[in-house]
C-alpha cells in the first residue's frame, strides 16, 4: 500500500514539476497571442485603407483583408503552440491540423459550405453593398457580406442574415442592378370610352409626373375585356430602389384620378346581375330557362 501511495506521490510531483518547467512557455505562448490578436487587427485596418484607393470592389476588399486577418491568426496560433510545446515540431503540428480539418468538414458541413460559397461570391462581386434583392421570400437591402452569411435590410426595417450557400444555389433577383426599373399598373375604364384619345391623355399625364422617365417612354396597353370594364396597363420607367417607386406610384395614381375626374372618364365598379326564382316551385332542380 506504501509504495503505491509512493508511486502516485511521484507521479504527482512530476506532473507538477512539468508544469512548471512548461508555464514560461505557456506564459510566452498566452503573450504571442495577444500580439497576433493586434497584429491582425492593425494588419486588417492598414489593408482595408491601402485597398479602399486600389479596389473599388467592396467584396473584394472585403475578401483580401479577412484573408490576410485569418492568415495572420494562423501563424500566430502556429508560433504559440510551439512556444507551448517546444516537443513538438511543426510537421506534427500541420499534420494534426490536417487531420483537424478533415474532422471539421465532417461535422461542420454547413460551415463549410457557406464558407466556400462566400468566398465565390466575393470574388464574383455581382451584386454589392446597398444594392436591392429579391431572395426566396426576403426582399431589401444588402447591408453586409461576409465569408458565412450575407446581411440584409427588408423594406419593414427587418434584419435577416441568409447563409451563403443560399444565394449560391437559389435564384437572386438584383432589383437595382439597372439604372432604371419598370411598373405596371392597371386600371379599368368603361365599355363606352373611346381608348384612343383616352391612351394619349393617360400617357401625356404620365409624361408629367415627377419621377417617370421620359426614355424610355411610358406605354398603355389595352389588356383585355373584363366582366364590368375595359382594363388598361400603364407601364412607365422609375429609379429601381423602392421608396422611388412607390413615392412615384402614389404620384402617377393621384395624376390618373384627376385626369378621369377632370374628362369625364368613367371608372367602373364591378357589376354583378342576380336571378331570382321559387326553388319550391321548381323541387329544387335548377331550371334551363330563368322566368322572366
Amino acid at each position: 500500500m506504501s509504495a503505491l501511495i509512493q508511486k502516485i506521490e511521484t507521479s504527482l510531483l512530476e506532473l507538477v514539476g512539468s508544469g512548471i518547467k512548461a508555464l514560461p512557455g505557456i506564459l510566452v505562448a498566452i503573450v504571442v497571442l495577444l500580439l497576433t490578436r493586434y497584429l491582425a487587427n492593425k494588419l486588417k485596418r492598414i489593408i482595408a485603407k491601402v485597398l479602399g484607393k486600389m479596389i473599388r470592389s467592396h467584396s473584394l476588399r472585403s475578401l483580401f483583408t479577412n484573408a490576410a486577418y485569418v492568415m495572420v491568426w494562423v501563424v500566430g496560433i502556429l508560433a504559440a503552440g510551439v512556444i507551448a510545446f517546444p516537443s513538438l515540431r511543426l510537421g506534427d503540428i500541420l499534420g494534426l491540423l490536417g487531420l483537424a480539418s478533415v474532422a471539421i468538414g465532417l461535422v461542420f458541413q454547413d460551415l463549410c459550405k457557406n464558407f466556400i460559397a462566400g468566398v465565390i461570391l466575393l470574388l464574383q462581386d455581382q451584386f454589392k453593398l446597398h444594392d436591392q434583392v429579391l431572395i426566396g421570400n426576403f426582399e431589401g437591402t444588402i447591408e453586409e457580406i461576409d465569408f458565412l452569411n450575407t446581411q440584409i435590410l427588408t423594406y419593414q426595417g427587418e434584419r435577416v442574415l441568409l447563409p451563403n450557400s443560399m444565394l449560391l444555389t437559389q435564384p437572386v433577383k438584383i432589383l437595382t442592378a439597372s439604372t432604371y426599373r419598370r411598373t405596371d399598373l392597371t386600371i379599368g375604364v368603361d365599355f363606352d370610352t373611346p381608348l384612343a384619345i383616352t391612351i394619349q391623355k393617360i400617357q401625356a399625364v404620365l409624361t408629367d409626373v415627377e419621377g417617370v422617365f421620359i426614355e424610355p417612354a411610358p406605354i398603355i396597353d389595352v389588356a383585355l375585356f373584363g366582366s364590368s370594364s375595359i382594363e388598361l396597363v400603364m407601364r412607365y420607367w422609375t429609379l429601381p430602389q423602392q421608396a422611388n417607386r412607390l413615392r412615384t406610384q402614389t404620384r402617377v395614381l393621384m395624376a390618373i384620378k384627376e385626369l378621369c375626374d377632370r374628362e369625364g372618364i368613367i371608372l367602373p365598379y364591378p357589376i354583378r346581375t342576380s336571378y331570382l326564382y321559387d326553388q319550391q316551385k321548381f323541387n329544387g332542380s335548377i331550371p334551363r330557362e330563368i322566368p322572366s
